[in-house]
Protein backbone atom coordinates (compact mmCIF):
# COMPACT_ATOMS: atom_id res chain seq x y z
CA UNK A 1 0.00 0.00 0.00
CA UNK A 2 2.79 2.46 0.80
CA UNK A 3 4.86 2.03 -2.35
CA UNK A 4 1.50 2.41 -4.39
CA UNK A 5 0.96 6.02 -2.86
CA UNK A 6 4.41 6.67 -3.64
CA UNK A 7 3.82 5.51 -7.13
CA UNK A 8 0.48 8.07 -7.07
CA UNK A 9 1.85 11.16 -5.09
CA UNK A 10 5.06 10.43 -7.54
CA UNK A 11 2.91 11.08 -10.42
CA UNK A 12 0.83 13.76 -8.79
CA UNK A 13 4.00 15.44 -8.65
CA UNK A 14 5.24 14.78 -11.92
CA UNK A 15 1.79 16.08 -13.66
CA UNK A 16 2.31 19.45 -11.59
CA UNK A 17 5.38 19.98 -12.30
CA UNK A 18 3.89 20.04 -16.32
CA UNK A 19 1.23 22.12 -15.53
CA UNK A 20 3.76 24.16 -13.89
CA UNK A 21 6.11 24.31 -16.71
CA UNK A 22 3.05 25.23 -19.36
CA UNK A 23 2.42 28.18 -17.07
CA UNK A 24 5.81 29.62 -16.82
CA UNK A 25 5.87 29.61 -20.93
CA UNK A 26 2.00 31.15 -21.03
CA UNK A 27 3.49 34.50 -19.01
CA UNK A 28 6.77 34.13 -21.00
CA UNK A 29 4.95 34.11 -24.39
CA UNK A 30 2.06 36.70 -23.58
CA UNK A 31 4.77 39.70 -21.79
CA UNK A 32 7.02 39.28 -25.73
CA UNK A 33 3.57 39.18 -27.44
CA UNK A 34 2.13 42.22 -25.31
CA UNK A 35 5.95 43.96 -25.69
CA UNK A 36 6.12 43.18 -29.42
CA UNK A 37 1.77 43.65 -30.23
CA UNK A 38 2.37 40.14 -31.39
CA UNK A 39 -1.36 39.84 -31.90
CA UNK A 40 -0.76 36.02 -33.42
CA UNK A 41 1.78 34.73 -30.87
CA UNK A 42 -0.97 35.93 -27.99
CA UNK A 43 -3.54 34.17 -29.77
CA UNK A 44 -1.70 30.83 -29.64
CA UNK A 45 -0.93 31.52 -25.58
CA UNK A 46 -4.74 31.76 -25.42
CA UNK A 47 -5.68 28.73 -27.58
CA UNK A 48 -2.83 26.50 -25.47
CA UNK A 49 -5.17 27.59 -21.72
CA UNK A 50 -7.02 24.90 -22.87
CA UNK A 51 -4.39 22.54 -22.51
CA UNK A 52 -3.50 23.80 -18.74
CA UNK A 53 -7.27 23.84 -17.79
CA UNK A 54 -7.03 20.05 -18.19
CA UNK A 55 -3.75 19.51 -16.15
CA UNK A 56 -5.75 21.18 -13.57
CA UNK A 57 -9.05 19.18 -14.09
CA UNK A 58 -6.97 15.83 -14.14
CA UNK A 59 -4.85 16.83 -11.04
CA UNK A 60 -7.54 18.11 -8.78
CA UNK A 61 -9.55 14.75 -9.36
CA UNK A 62 -6.21 12.61 -8.66
CA UNK A 63 -5.58 14.30 -5.61
CA UNK A 64 -8.94 13.76 -4.50
CA UNK A 65 -8.91 10.09 -5.48
CA UNK A 66 -5.73 9.88 -3.03
CA UNK A 67 -7.35 11.22 -0.03
CA UNK A 68 -10.45 8.93 -0.27
CA UNK A 69 -7.95 5.66 -0.73
CA UNK A 70 -5.50 6.26 0.96
CA UNK A 71 -6.47 8.48 3.48
CA UNK A 72 -3.02 9.44 4.35
CA UNK A 73 -1.53 11.65 7.33
CA UNK A 74 0.87 14.21 7.95
CA UNK A 75 3.24 15.33 5.69
CA UNK A 76 1.52 12.97 2.69
CA UNK A 77 -1.66 15.09 3.27
CA UNK A 78 -0.45 18.50 3.18
CA UNK A 79 1.42 17.54 0.03
CA UNK A 80 -1.71 16.13 -1.17
CA UNK A 81 -4.20 19.48 -0.55
CA UNK A 82 -1.16 21.83 -1.12
CA UNK A 83 0.28 20.48 -4.51
CA UNK A 84 -3.23 18.93 -5.96
CA UNK A 85 -5.67 21.24 -4.77
CA UNK A 86 -4.27 25.09 -3.54
CA UNK A 87 -1.31 24.80 -6.15
CA UNK A 88 -3.03 23.74 -8.60
CA UNK A 89 -6.08 26.04 -8.42
CA UNK A 90 -3.14 29.07 -8.34
CA UNK A 91 -1.61 27.68 -11.17
CA UNK A 92 -4.50 27.57 -13.20
CA UNK A 93 -5.94 31.23 -12.33
CA UNK A 94 -2.78 32.35 -12.67
CA UNK A 95 -3.10 30.91 -16.46
CA UNK A 96 -6.18 32.49 -16.47
CA UNK A 97 -4.90 35.98 -16.15
CA UNK A 98 -2.49 35.39 -18.83
CA UNK A 99 -4.75 34.88 -21.41
CA UNK A 100 -6.39 38.06 -19.84
CA UNK A 101 -3.68 40.08 -20.90
CA UNK A 102 -2.85 38.11 -24.20
CA UNK A 103 -6.69 39.26 -24.90
CA UNK A 104 -5.76 42.58 -24.51
CA UNK A 105 -3.28 42.55 -26.58
CA UNK A 106 -4.96 41.40 -29.34
CA UNK A 107 -6.98 44.44 -28.67
CA UNK A 108 -4.26 47.07 -28.42
CA UNK A 109 -2.42 45.77 -31.15
CA UNK A 110 -5.33 47.00 -33.35
CA UNK A 111 -4.48 50.70 -32.01
CA UNK A 112 -1.28 53.15 -32.32
CA UNK A 113 1.00 52.39 -29.57
CA UNK A 114 0.36 54.44 -26.44
CA UNK A 115 4.22 54.52 -25.23
CA UNK A 116 6.74 52.79 -25.17
CA UNK A 117 6.75 50.43 -22.00
CA UNK A 118 9.02 49.94 -19.44
CA UNK A 119 7.59 49.47 -16.06
CA UNK A 120 4.56 47.20 -17.62
CA UNK A 121 7.44 44.81 -18.44
CA UNK A 122 9.60 45.08 -15.46
CA UNK A 123 6.37 44.07 -13.37
CA UNK A 124 5.82 41.41 -15.88
CA UNK A 125 9.51 39.85 -15.11
CA UNK A 126 8.66 40.53 -11.56
CA UNK A 127 5.79 38.39 -12.05
CA UNK A 128 7.87 35.97 -14.24
CA UNK A 129 10.29 35.70 -11.65
CA UNK A 130 7.59 35.39 -8.22
CA UNK A 131 6.16 32.43 -10.32
CA UNK A 132 8.88 30.48 -11.20
CA UNK A 133 10.20 30.92 -7.90
CA UNK A 134 7.53 29.75 -5.60
CA UNK A 135 7.45 26.91 -8.55
CA UNK A 136 11.08 26.56 -7.63
CA UNK A 137 10.09 26.76 -3.65
CA UNK A 138 7.86 23.76 -3.87
CA UNK A 139 10.40 21.46 -6.35
CA UNK A 140 13.20 22.66 -3.89
CA UNK A 141 11.63 22.51 -0.59
CA UNK A 142 12.89 25.68 -0.05
CA UNK A 143 11.54 27.73 2.74
CA UNK A 144 13.84 30.64 2.51
CA UNK A 145 12.85 31.21 -1.17
CA UNK A 146 9.51 30.89 0.02
CA UNK A 147 9.57 33.59 1.80
CA UNK A 148 11.65 35.73 -0.50
CA UNK A 149 8.68 35.24 -2.71
CA UNK A 150 6.04 36.13 -0.15
CA UNK A 151 8.08 39.59 0.80
CA UNK A 152 8.50 40.78 -2.60
CA UNK A 153 5.15 41.53 -2.82
CA UNK A 154 5.07 44.73 -1.69
CA UNK A 155 7.39 45.77 -4.45
CA UNK A 156 5.16 44.80 -6.79
CA UNK A 157 1.85 46.49 -5.51
CA UNK A 158 4.32 49.84 -5.38
CA UNK A 159 5.17 49.43 -9.16
CA UNK A 160 1.55 48.76 -10.07
CA UNK A 161 0.81 51.80 -8.38
CA UNK A 162 3.13 53.98 -10.50
CA UNK A 163 2.06 52.71 -13.69
CA UNK A 164 -1.94 53.32 -12.65
CA UNK A 165 -1.14 56.50 -11.53
CA UNK A 166 1.23 57.62 -15.00
CA UNK A 167 -1.48 56.12 -17.11
CA UNK A 168 -4.27 58.19 -15.37
CA UNK A 169 -2.59 61.52 -14.91
CA UNK A 170 -0.28 61.64 -17.72
CA UNK A 171 -2.90 60.19 -20.39
CA UNK A 172 -6.59 59.79 -19.60
CA UNK A 173 -7.01 62.93 -17.11
CA UNK A 174 -4.89 65.43 -20.11
CA UNK A 175 -6.54 63.65 -23.28
CA UNK A 176 -9.72 61.60 -22.75
CA UNK A 177 -8.94 59.88 -26.46
CA UNK A 178 -6.15 57.97 -24.85
CA UNK A 179 -8.98 56.06 -22.74
CA UNK A 180 -9.58 53.37 -25.33
CA UNK A 181 -5.67 52.63 -24.77
CA UNK A 182 -4.72 53.37 -21.77
CA UNK A 183 -7.47 51.35 -19.62
CA UNK A 184 -6.21 48.19 -21.43
CA UNK A 185 -2.34 49.10 -19.97
CA UNK A 186 -3.96 49.65 -16.52
CA UNK A 187 -6.08 46.26 -16.67
CA UNK A 188 -2.81 44.10 -17.67
CA UNK A 189 -0.76 45.69 -14.72
CA UNK A 190 -3.84 44.81 -12.61
CA UNK A 191 -3.42 41.34 -13.99
CA UNK A 192 0.00 41.24 -13.38
CA UNK A 193 -0.25 42.25 -10.43
CA UNK A 194 -2.83 39.49 -9.25
CA UNK A 195 -0.31 37.09 -10.62
CA UNK A 196 2.05 38.01 -8.56
CA UNK A 197 -0.66 37.57 -5.10
CA UNK A 198 -1.27 34.04 -6.68
CA UNK A 199 2.56 33.25 -6.49
CA UNK A 200 2.37 34.14 -2.97
CA UNK A 201 0.08 32.36 -2.06
CA UNK A 202 2.07 29.40 -3.39
CA UNK A 203 4.81 30.42 -1.33
CA UNK A 204 2.79 30.20 1.58
CA UNK A 205 1.50 26.89 0.92
CA UNK A 206 4.67 25.62 0.70
CA UNK A 207 5.45 26.88 3.37
CA UNK A 208 2.35 25.44 5.31
CA UNK A 209 3.24 22.55 3.16
CA UNK A 210 7.27 22.02 5.07
CA UNK A 211 6.42 23.36 8.63
CA UNK A 212 2.54 22.56 9.02
CA UNK A 213 2.48 26.37 9.85
CA UNK A 214 -0.03 28.75 8.15
CA UNK A 215 1.43 32.23 6.93
CA UNK A 216 -1.52 33.62 4.82
CA UNK A 217 -2.62 36.77 6.15
CA UNK A 218 0.26 36.49 8.64
CA UNK A 219 3.19 37.95 7.29
CA UNK A 220 4.80 38.30 10.53
CA UNK A 221 4.50 34.44 11.22
CA UNK A 222 7.42 34.63 8.58
CA UNK A 223 9.93 35.98 11.43
CA UNK A 224 9.46 32.97 13.32
CA UNK A 225 11.00 29.88 14.02
CA UNK A 226 8.77 28.22 16.34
Amino acid sequence: MDRHLDDELKKLNEDLLTMATLTEEAIHKAMEALKALDKDLARDVIIGDERIDEYEISIEEHAIELLALFQPMAIDLRFITTAGMRMNSELEMIADLVVNICQRTVQLSDMPQLKVLVNIPKLGDNAKWMVKSAIDAFVNRDEELAKKVILSDKEVDELRTIIVHELINNYIVNDGTTAPRAIPLILIARDLERMCDHAVAIAQDVIYMLRAKMVRHHPERLESQD
